[in-house]
């Protein structure tokens, strides 16, 4: 179960929630976007961050097989996979 402290002040306000873990996440209510730390400072920055990228800054990923080889170390595959439920 998580609680909620909500910020008014604002008309784009932040909700934060501390989950059952002891963590921290922050909503941002205007775009549904949330991100979790262990404080509520980190969780902030980690939305703040997912907002930016929202928002269009960030690079464009022009080769992704590339990127996730070169970057991530991950093999990309030609093969066709079903996606879970929740992807779909």
């Amino acid at each position: 179960m998580s609680s909620a402290t909500r910020d008014h002040d604002e008309a784009e306000s932040i909700v934060f929630h501390r989950e059952d873990d002891g963590s921290i996440t922050a909503e941002d209510l205007e775009t549904g976007l949330a991100r979790g730390g262990d404080t509520r400072a980190e969780a902030l920055a980690q939305l703040a961050e997912v907002l930016a990228l929202h928002e269009g800054d960030g690079e464009g990923i022009d080769d992704p097989d590339a990127f996730l080889q070169d970057e991530l170390g991950i093999e990309s595959s030609d093969e066709e996979r079903e996606l879970p439920d929740f992807l779909q």
